[in-house]
C-alpha cells in the first residue's frame, strides 16, 4: 500500500512510502525490468490499484508510451470501451500506418461510427490491435496499464488477449490488476502475454496496519485498538483504514468485549448478501458472530433449533466457510461478523449474549456474555467477571484478564469491596503483562483523577511508570508526586525506590546510584513484608553489580534466589532467574545459560507475559550467536523484533540484537539499518543503557561491512558511555575486540594495544575467559601490523583453540580467518579452507563473503612497502610533518592531539591527507618510510 505523508501533496507514488509490499515490489521491478508483464490479483481493498499506480509511475520514465484503461462494473456491458480508453488518444497517429481493412474496423470500434462487431470484423479487429501495439513499440517501449480486469468488456478482453499472445519480441509490457475473491486468476491471464508473472497481494500484518494508520494520521489509536482493527479487517488495508477513520472520528470507543463499530462504507460491502438471509437465519448468524468459537452444537444449546439449515444457507451465500475436520463455524471474512453485529439492534445483541451466557461451556466465555447481556451495576455479575479474570490470568491470558477486569469494574457498585477502581488497577496490571501498555496507561490515568487512597494512587503511578518502558525520562516529573503519595509506608516506598533505581541507570546512566536505590528498595520491602518487591529489587541490584564488576554480585544473586519465591518474579525478565542467566552468560557458561533462558522463555509464553517473551527471545538469540548458530539466532531475533514492534515494548533492545544477528548471519545493510533504528529509539527514550549497546551493534555491523573508520567512531562512543556509567565488566557488551581490530585497520595499533591492556586488567580480575581470548586475537593483529608475523600467528593459533574449547563458534571462525589472512602474506598456500568451513558451520554468510573476497584477491605480498619514496615526507605541510613525526614515535591520535594542542578529529583529518599525499594506507607505512629515509 502506497501512502502519502501529507494529503496536501500532489498525487504521486514514491517507493519509499510503500508499506508492507517491499518484497513484492522487488519481484515486480525485476519482472518489468526484464521486459516481462505482471498481473496483480487479490480481494477487494487489498491494495492492487495502489500498487499498480505506483509501479506504473516508476516505469513511466523508461517507457515511451503508457496506455491506460480502468474498467468498472457498470460499464462492463459496453463493447470496445476498454479498447477506446487504451487507443483513443493514439488512433489518429497510428491509423495511417494500418492496412485499410484494419484501419476501418478499428476506427469503427473505437468511435462508434459504424456497426463493427467481433463476429463481423473479428480478424480485421484482432490484427488491427496487434498492428497498433507493434507500430507504437517501434518508436520505443510501450506499457499497457489495465486495472480491474474482471470488469473488462468481453470484446476488449478478447482483442487484448489475441494481441498479447502474438507480440513476440516487441517491447510491449502489460501491467494489470484483477480482483479475485477465492476464484482462480488463470482465466484473466488470457488477456496478458505468455511471460506474465502473477503476483497475489496478501493481507497486512498488525505492524503494517499500524504503520498504515500512522501514515494516514490516525496516531491517537491505542495499540490494543490497532490490534482489534487488524483482526476485524483481516489485514485488508482498505478495511483497516475505514475502521481507523471511523474510530478516530467517533467520540465514544467500544467497551471491552464489544466488536468494533463498522462504518457504513464497509457495511455496504457485506450487507447486500446479508439481506438475502431469512430473519431466523440472520438471528442465528448474530449468535454465531457474538460467540468466540461458534459451533452447531453451541448454536443448538443457545436455542437455534434450525442451525444446520440456516448456516447452510449462509454458506451458500459465501458468508460462512466450513471444514469437515473442524466443527467451528467461520465467517469468510471477520468484517462480515463485525458488520452483522453492528447492524443488529441493541436488544437483539443482548438476547444473543443472554443465550450464550448459559450455552457456552467455558466459564470465561459465560462470564463475558453475562456482562454484555447486562446493564448497570450488579455485584453478582461483577464477582463472576472477577473470577473469570483470575482464571484467564492463571491460564496465561492476561489480555483476556484485562478485558474481563474492566467489565467487572463497570458492573461493580461504587461502595463495594473490592471497589471499582481496585478492579480497574488489576486490569491495568494485566494489560501491562499482556504488553498493552497504552490501555494500561489510560486506565491508570483515569483512576488517578479520582483516587485519594495512597495505596491506590501509588499503584496507579507504578502502572504509569511501567507503561513508559525505557522512556523513563518522559515520566520524570511523576517521581516527586508518587513519593509524596507514598508517605512513610515502607511497602509503598519500596515500590517507588525500585523504579528510582531504574531511573538512575536508564536516564542518568549512574550504576552506582542505581545499585544504592535497589538495595534501599529491597530493605524497605523486607521491612514492609512485600516479598515480591524485595525479590525484584534484589534481582536488579545483582544485575547492576554484575555489570559494574562488583564483587558482591554472586552473593546478591544467591539472596535473590532464596525461598520463598514469587512465581511472577521467577519468570519475569527483571527477576532473579534472569539475573542468574546474565551471570552465567557473562561467565562463559554457555550450555547452562541456554538451558536457563530456554526455560524462562517457555514459562513467559505459557503465562502470556509479552514483555518478558520479547526479552527472553532476544537473549536466547544472543546465546545462540555466541555458540555460532547464526541461522537460529536470526530466527529468534526476528521473532523478538516482530513481537516488540507489535506491542511497542523493547523495540530498541530487539532491533539491537537483530542487527548483530543480521551482521553475523544475514544481510549487512539490514544490520546497519537496524542498529541505527535501535540507537535512534534509545536516544529518543533518553536510554543510555541501550544506546551504548545499540552503538556497539552499529560498530560491529560497520566492521563487517568493511568501514573500519566508521566502526572506530561508533565504538569510541560506546567506550565513553560505559565509562560514564561505571560499567567495567567487558563481557557486558563485548565490543572491545571489535574496536581494537578496527583501530588496527585504520592504522592505530598503538591505541588498539592501549585498549587491549586496559580491558585485559578487568577481564583477568573477573575471569572472563572468552573476552581474554578475543583480546588476544586483537593483539595478534596489532603484532602483525608491527611486522611480528610469527608471534602473531602463534597467538592466533592459541586463541582459536581456546575459543573452540569455550564453545564460541563464531569467534573461533574469526580467529581462523585472521590467521589465514596473515598466512596469505607469506609464501605458500593461503589456507582459507578452515575459516570457510567454520563460517559455513555457523551459517555466517557475511563472513563467508569476506572469505570469498580474500580468496579471489589472491595472496598478498609479505609486508608490502608503500609506493611513496622516503623523500616524499619532506613534501608535507608543516602540521602534517609534525603529526607524521609523532606517529613515528609511536604516539596515539589522542596523545598527538594533546601534544600539539589540537583536537583528535583534526589529527585524524591530517593523517588522512598524509596518507593521500604519500599514497599509503596506514601509520605503519609512515614508520616504514621513515626507516627507509634513515637507512644508509
Amino acid at each position: 500500500m502506497t501512502v502519502r505523508r501529507d494529503d496536501k501533496e500532489p498525487a504521486r507514488y514514491r517507493p519509499d512510502l510503500v508499506i508492507g509490499r517491499e518484497e513484492l515490489f522487488a519481484d515486480a521491478r525485476a519482472q518489468l525490468a526484464r521486459g516481462g508483464s505482471l498481473l496483480l490479483h487479490g480481494p477487494a481493498g487489498i491494495g492492487k490499484s495502489t500498487v499498480l499506480r505506483a509501479l506504473a509511475a516508476e516505469n513511466a520514465a523508461a517507457t515511451s508510451r503508457v496506455l491506460r484503461c480502468s474498467a468498472t462494473e457498470s460499464e462492463s456491458h459496453l463493447p470496445f470501451l476498454a479498447l477506446a480508453d487504451l487507443f483513443g488518444l493514439v488512433l489518429d497517429e497510428v491509423a495511417p500506418r494500418l492496412p485499410a481493412a484494419q484501419r476501418t474496423a478499428l476506427e469503427s470500434a473505437l468511435t462508434g461510427r459504424g456497426e463493427s462487431t467481433l463476429q463481423r470484423d473479428g480478424l480485421a479487429l484482432r490484427l488491427a490491435v496487434l498492428s497498433t501495439l507493434r507500430a507504437l513499440s517501434a518508436q520505443g517501449p510501450v506499457l499497457v496499464v489495465a486495472d480491474d480486469l474482471q470488469w473488462l468488456d468481453p470484446a476488449s478482453a478478447e482483442l487484448l488477449g489475441f494481441a498479447a499472445r502474438r507480440l513476440g519480441d516487441s517491447p510491449v509490457r502489460m501491467l494489470c490488476a484483477v480482483r479475485t475473491e477465492g476464484e482462480e486468476y488463470d482465466r484473466h491471464l488470457r488477456a496478458c502475454p505468455p511471460d506474465t508473472l502473477a503476483v497475489r497481494l496478501g493481507s497486512f500484518s498488525r505492524t503494517e496496519v499500524s504503520a498504515l494508520l500512522d501514515h494516514r494520521g490516525y496516531t491517537s489509536l491505542s495499540r490494543s485498538t490497532v490490534r482489534d482493527i487488524h483482526r476485524t479487517s483481516g489485514g485488508n488495508p482498505l478495511f483497516a483504514l475505514e475502521l481507523g477513520r471511523a474510530l478516530a472520528e467517533s467520540p465514544a470507543r467500544p467497551r471491552p468485549g464489544e466488536p468494533l463499530p463498522v462504518p457504513t462504507s464497509l457495511r455496504a460491502l457485506v450487507l447486500s448478501r446479508l439481506e438475502m438471509l431469512s430473519d431466523e437465519a440472520r438471528r442465528t448468524l448474530l449468535v454465531a458472530s457474538a460467540g468466540a468459537r461458534p459451533t452447531l452444537a453451541l448454536l443448538h444449546t443457545a436455542g437455534r433449533d434450525n442451525a444446520e439449515a440456516e448456516t447452510a444457507q449462509a454458506t451458500s451465500l459465501g458468508l460462512l466457510v466450513t471444514d469437515p475436520e473442524d466443527p467451528a463455524l467461520r465467517f469468510t471474512h471477520p468484517l462480515i461478523s463485525a458488520a452483522l453485529y453492528a447492524e443488529a439492534p441493541a436488544h437483539e445483541r443482548r438476547a444473543a449474549h443472554t443465550a450464550l451466557s448459559t450455552a457456552a461451556s467455558d466459564p470465561i466465555e459465560r462470564a463475558r456474555h453475562l456482562a454484555l447481556a447486562s446493564t448497570g451495576p450488579d455485584p453478582e455479575v461483577a464477582a463472576r467477571l472477577a473470577e473469570a479474570a483470575a482464571t484467564a490470568r492463571d491460564r496465561g491470558a492476561p489480555s483476556v484478564a484485562a478485558s474481563l477486569g474492566l467489565l467487572a469494574a463497570r458492573h461493580t457498585p461504587a461502595e463495594s469491596v473490592p471497589a471499582p477502581d481496585e478492579r480497574r488497577l488489576q486490569a491495568a496490571e494485566d494489560a501491562i503483562t499482556a504488553g498493552e501498555v497504552d490501555l494500561a496507561r489510560d486506565i491508570a490515568r483515569e483512576v488517578l483523577t479520582r483516587a485519594t487512597v495512597p495505596a491506590e494512587r501509588v499503584r496507579a503511578w507504578m502502572v504509569v511508570i511501567e507503561a513508559a518502558g525505557q522512556a523513563l525520562g518522559e515520566v520524570d516529573a511523576v517521581f516527586p508526586q508518587v513519593l509524596a503519595d507514598a508517605g512513610d509506608d515502607p511497602r509503598l516506598l519500596a515500590l517507588v525506590h525500585y523504579q528510582l533505581a531504574w531511573r538512575e541507570v536508564v536516564v542518568n546512566g549512574d550504576f552506582a546510584k542505581s545499585r544504592q536505590e535497589a538495595a534501599h528498595a529491597a530493605e524497605l520491602a523486607a521491612r514492609g513484608g512485600d516479598r515480591r518487591t524485595e525479590l525484584m529489587a534484589l534481582a536488579f541490584q545483582s544485575s547492576t553489580e554484575t555489570l559494574m564488576g562488583h564483587p558482591d554480585a554472586p552473593a546478591t544473586i544467591r539472596r535473590a534466589l532464596q525461598e520463598p519465591q514469587d512465581p511472577d518474579v521467577a519468570s519475569h525478565h527483571n527477576g532473579a532467574a534472569m539475573a542468574r542467566f546474565r551471570w552465567l552468560l557473562m561467565s562463559d557458561q554457555l550450555p547452562e545459560a541456554r538451558t536457563a533462558i530456554t526455560a524462562l522463555l517457555r514459562e513467559a509464553r505459557r503465562r502470556g507475559m509479552v514483555e518478558s517473551e520479547v526479552h527472553f527471545s532476544r537473549l536466547l538469540a544472543d546465546t545462540e550467536l555466541r555458540f555460532g548458530h547464526c541461522g537460529r539466532a536470526l530466527d529468534l531475533a526476528g521473532e523478538s523484533l516482530r513481537l516488540a514492534r507489535d506491542s511497542g515494548i523493547g523495540e530498541s533492545a530487539s532491533a539491537m540484537l537483530a542487527s548483530v544477528a543480521e551482521a553475523s548471519g544475514g544481510d549487512v545493510d539490514r544490520a546497519l539499518a537496524l542498529a541505527r533504528e535501535s540507537a535512534d529509539h534509545a536516544e529518543v527514550d533518553g536510554d543510555q543503557l541501550y544506546q551504548s549497546l545499540a552503538l556497539a551493534a552499529l560498530g560491529y555491523a560497520q566492521l563487517v561491512a568493511g568501514d573500519a573508520q566508521a566502526a572506530v567512531h561508533s565504538l569510541r562512543r560506546v567506550r565513553e558511555l560505559e565509562q560514564g556509567m561505571g560499567i567495567t565488566d567487558p563481557a557486558r557488551g563485548r565490543w572491545q575486540g571489535d574496536l581494537a581490530e578496527a583501530l588496527v585497520r585504520i592504522g592505530e595499533p598503538g591505541e588498539a594495544q592501549e585498549l587491549i591492556n586496559v580491558t585485559r586488567v578487568h577481564a583477568l580480575r573477573l575471569n572472563r575467559a572468552s573476552v581474554l581470548a578475543v583480546l588476544d586475537r586483537a593483539e595478534a593483529l596489532v603484532r602483525a601490523a608491527r611486522g611480528e608475523h610469527q608471534a602473531a600467528l602463534a597467538q592466533l593459533t592459541s586463541t582459536q583453540e581456546r575459543l573452540a574449547k569455550l564453545g564460541y563458534g563464531l569467534e573461533e571462525a574469526r580467529a581462523a580467518f585472521a590467521r589465514a589472512r596473515l598466512r596469505s602474506r607469506g609464501p605458500g598456500p593461503a589456507g582459507y579452507d578452515e575459516a570457510a568451513r567454520l563460517f559455513r558451520r555457523c551459517r555466517a554468510l557475511p563472513w563467508l563473503r569476506q572469505v570469498d573476497e580474500a580468496v579471489a584477491a589472491g595472496p598478498a605480498e609479505a609486508d608490502p612497502m608503500p609506493s611513496a619514496t622516503p623523500a616524499a615526507l619532506d613534501g608535507l605541510a608543516s602540521m602534517e610533518r609534525q603529526v607524521a613525526a609523532l606517529v613515528m614515535e609511536g604516539a596515539t591520535n589522542r596523545e598527538i592531539a594533546g601534544r600539539l594542542f589540537i583536537s583528535v578529529k583534526t589529527v585524524e583529518a591530517t593523517l588522512t591527507r598524509v596518507y593521500r599525499k604519500l599514497g599509503i594506507r596506514s601509520r605503519v607505512d609512515i614508520v616504514r618510510l621513515a626507516a627507509g629515509r634513515r637507512a644508509p
